[in-house]
Formats: C-alpha cells, sequence, structure tokens
C-alpha cells in the first residue's frame, strides 16, 4: 500500500520584548535560575496581570506579514494544567478568539517550485518555568525565570506532505520573525521551538490518521529526523496490524527516534474559560493601519526582487534572502560592486564558506560588506585575478590589512595586463620548454588545448600569479600554434 504524510506545525515563537508578557520581569536569557520571576508571574494572592502592550503590537505584525485575518477583538483565557513548572496551576492564553485569524506563508521547494502553508491562526499566551533534572541527585529543579516569557504560538493546517517541506515551512517562519525584529530565533536558546503533529493514511484517502504529537522540537534539523521516523513507525504498526494511538511524544536526538510521553489531551481536559483579570483586547482600523506602515520588506517580497531586478536565479534569491543579515549584507556588497551575480557568488562562496568553518554569523563577520565588495570590484575591472581575490579575502579575514586595496598594493598582487610583459614572460616559457613544444606539435589537434595547461602554469608561476590568465591562455594559443 502507499502511504501519503500529513504533517502540521504548532510553532512557539519567543518574542522579543525585555518584559513579560503580564510583568515588569526581565526576558533577558542566562540569568541564575529564579532571579528573573516576580510575584505576578507566580501567580501570588493579591496580584494582577497587565498586559505588554508591545507583545500585542509583534503578534499582530506577524499577522499582518503573513496576510492573516486581524479580528477587532481578542480574548485570554486560562488553560488549566497541573505540573511543577507551571506555579499557578493555569496558563494565560487565547483559545477561542486568537489575537491573529488564518493566513498563509508561501514555501520554496527544491524544484525552484513554491507551495502555500495555511496558516489556521496564531495566538499570544505566557511560558512556563523550566524543569532542571540534572545535578539534583534524582530530585528535579525549577527553574521559573521564563514563566511570563511572552509566546506567539503559530497553528499550521495540516497542509505539509513531506519532511522537507514541514522544515521548509519552519525556516519560512523563522525568516519571517526576524525580519520584523519579533523575534531573535535563537533555536539553542529555546526562543523559537515547535511541536509537530503527523499522521499517515494511505494514498487517495481523504480522511486523516491518527496523529501523533511530537513536543518541542529546536532544529530544523530534528524536525526532518523527528518526522522521518514518525512516518516509518506508524507505517510499520498500521501494517503490523497495530493501531495508532492519538499522543504526545518526545524526540530523542541522540537516537534519532521518538518515544511516548503521555496520551494526547483534548480541549476539554483543559478546562478552559475566559480570563476574569483580562479585558478583551481591542483593536482599531489606525492601529492596524499603523503597523503595517512599520513592516519591513519581508523574504518572499525581497526574494523576488532580487530574482526580477537583479537577474539572480531563484536558488541564490533564495538563499540570499533566507536571513535578514545576509541579505542587507549582500546587498551592501553589490551597491560597493555593481554586479549582483558576482556579488552572491563571493557572499554565498568564500564568505560563507569561512563564516561556516569558524562557526560564526554573518552580523559577526570579520569582512565587513564594503571590503567585500571593493575586493569584488577589483575582480571585475581585471586589478586582479581569482587566484589572488582569494589571497586578499583571507587576508581581509585575518585582519593583515583594512582595504582591499591596501592589501594589493602590499602584496604585490596587482595583475598583469600588460601584453608586451606577458608576451615576454610566454617566450621565455616556450624557449625553456623544448621537449614539451615538440609534444605539443606532434600531438592531435583535440589534444592540444588540455596540453597548454602546462604552459599556463610556467607563466603563471613566473608572473608569481599575477598574470591575466585569460590574456596568458590567447597569448600561448596563438604562440604555440605558430610554430606548428
Amino acid at each position: 500500500m502507499q502511504w501519503e504524510t500529513v504533517i502540521g506545525l504548532e510553532v512557539h515563537v519567543q518574542l522579543a520584548t525585555h518584559s513579560k508578557i503580564f510583568s515588569g520581569a526581565s526576558t533577558a536569557f542566562g540569568a541564575e535560575p529564579n532571579s528573573q520571576a516576580c510575584a505576578v508571574d507566580l501567580g501570588l494572592p493579591g496580584v494582577l496581570p497587565v498586559l505588554n502592550e508591545q507583545a500585542v503590537a509583534m503578534a499582530v505584525q506577524f499577522g499582518l506579514a503573513v496576510h492573516a485575518d486581524i479580528p477587532e477583538v481578542s480574548v485570554f483565557d486560562r488553560k488549566n494544567y497541573f505540573y511543577p513548572d507551571l506555579p499557578k496551576g493555569y496558563q494565560t492564553s487565547q483559545m477561542y478568539h486568537p489575537i491573529v485569524g488564518p493566513g498563509e506563508v508561501e514555501i520554496a521547494l527544491d524544484d525552484d517550485t513554491t507551495k502555500r502553508i495555511r496558516i489556521h491562526h496564531a495566538h499570544l499566551e505566557e511560558d512556563a518555568g523550566k524543569s532542571l533534572h540534572e545535578d539534583f541527585h534524582g530530585m528535579t529543579g525549577i527553574d521559573l525565570n521564563r514563566a511570563g516569557t511572552p509566546l506567539l504560538e503559530i497553528v499550521s493546517e495540516p497542509d505539509m506532505r513531506s519532511a522537507k517541506e514541514a522544515a521548509a515551512y519552519l525556516k519560512a517562519i523563522h525568516s519571517i520573525v526576524t525580519y520584523l525584529g519579533i523575534s531573535d530565533g535563537n533555536m539553542a536558546e529555546g526562543s523559537m521551538r515547535c511541536d509537530v503533529n503527523v499522521s499517515v493514511r494511505p494514498k487517495g484517502q481523504e480522511a486523516f490518521g491518527t496523529r501523533a504529537e511530537i513536543k518541542n522540537v529546536n532544529s530544523f534539523r530534528f524536525v526532518e529526523k523527528a518526522i522521518a521516523f514518525e512516518v516509518e513507525r506508524q507505517i510499520e504498526l498500521i501494517e503490523d496490524g497495530g493501531k495508532v494511538v492519538q499522543e504526545t511524544r518526545l524526540f530523542d536526538p541522540e537516537r534519532d527516534e521518538t518515544r511516548s510521553m503521555r496520551t494526547k489531551e483534548e480541549a476539554n481536559d483543559y478546562r478552559y474559560f475566559p480570563c476574569p483579570d483580562l479585558l478583551p483586547v481591542v483593536l482599531d482600523q489606525a492601529y492596524l493601519d499603523h503597523l503595517r506602515s512599520q513592516l519591513p520588506e519581508l523574504p518572499a517580497e525581497k526574494r523576488e526582487r532580487f530574482q526580477q531586478a537583479l537577474g539572480l536565479s531563484a536558488y541564490d534569491a533564495s538563499v540570499l534572502s533566507a536571513s535578514r543579515d545576509m541579505a542587507e549584507y549582500f546587498e551592501a556588497v553589490h551597491r560597493v560592486c555593481g554586479d549582483a551575480k558576482q556579488a552572491a557568488n563571493w557572499v554565498q562562496g568564500e564568505l560563507s564558506g569561512a563564516l561556516n568553518r569558524e562557526n560564526l554569523s554573518i552580523a559577526n563577520s570579520p569582512v565587513s560588506a564594503n571590503q567585500l565588495g571593493e575586493l569584488v570590484q577589483r575582480v571585475l575591472d581585471d586589478t586582479i585575478n581569482g587566484k589572488a581575490a582569494k589571497q586578499v579575502f583571507q587576508a581581509l579575514w585575518h585582519g593583515e590589512g583594512t582595504s582591499a586595496d591596501a592589501i594589493i598594493e602590499a602584496k604585490g598582487l596587482k595583475q598583469v595586463t600588460d601584453t608586451g610583459a606577458i608576451e615576454a614572460m610566454i617566450d621565455q616559457v616556450i624557449a625553456d620548454s623544448p621537449a614539451q613544444v615538440a609534444q605539443y606539435c606532434d600531438a592531435e589537434p583535440e589534444k592540444r588545448g588540455k596540453m597548454i595547461g602546462y604552459f599556463v602554469g610556467q607563466v603563471m608561476k613566473a608572473s608569481r600569479g599575477t598574470a591575466n590568465p585569460q590574456q596568458v591562455n590567447g597569448l600561448l594559443k596563438e604562440k604555440l600554434d605558430a610554430l606548428l
């Protein structure tokens, strides 16, 4: 039997506010345990929550960015459950009237096509604390610093049909929230994580299969691996005569497998009811228009502009627009050198390779966009050749000079383009290589193209790599063919 995978994601985005969603406590990452949890976060008697206006604005900006309906009124509810890291015994969330309604996100697929993934809604809620299981000798420690941190939970429709589509969707959400500046998207620190809902069904069947929810997956790679394992587990289970049960599972990245955590709760298990301490949020059109006017150019728009206005391929445009820092760096390089394709090649090639080797983000690149743009410009105007350009890049990377021009001058890398000087070097190489010249002359015409490489190498060596390779090739062929 052929099977179809059905996937939906619930993405939790930690909003980049300085204080929590209902209190003035700090949201800074890395503080000592329980040093950033106040009376409001703990739900102590007599305290009242006050909604963080910035969190509302960030949620609405996301909604506008994904072309979602923004309801005029949204309401906070209490979601009741009991867990050690939830001190109030309930989580303030939005069940029935979320702040963001239906929207959509466009994802890029491997074959350069796109697909639209529907968003069911996005709602605001507070994060819980964190249970610590290490260094407590069989006990559990509780850190409540994260309790009350504002989250935007983005719930997709079950529109994804493969692990790759799910990862592409998660990357698209990451791009949008970081472009907007509403989250740093740091998955290692928990700023963005997702619950993955996976089911399988026979191909052609309309009804969905029973789904399993994989909780708190915190990397693009782990999302793909968790889905791959879960799909195989469910298919094997059904084909062996078993039945998939609705449950919550955890992904173990060390074993690349999911394991059962608990049977899945239903909405009525949480006994939702409107929060009596918070008024409904009412948004007027003027407020929405104001936030819409502040939206930056978003990834999909930038990707299209890179293709249409700059002539980049769909692949190049997609890679360069995925990150706002990457896009801005590329555009700065392009402004200096004026050649979009060459700027794209250097940013994605030499620069990205060096950043990956050193595990650096592009925001922390030792080579500035202006420096790289000047370097590319020197290649384009034939001041240096490609080999010398890589030397200049390495010198810039290691701080050996402040500009490409200064390094070119200091290292004597300026390309020799004087025809007379290149001819003199060629004549010397030919005179010093009688055996190779004889072999060239005796060879079949179709083999001479490869044999000319020896002479090119000798000329480049004589010029210490500064001769123009195109001129060397052309002049060498003329002079060697004249000897036939």
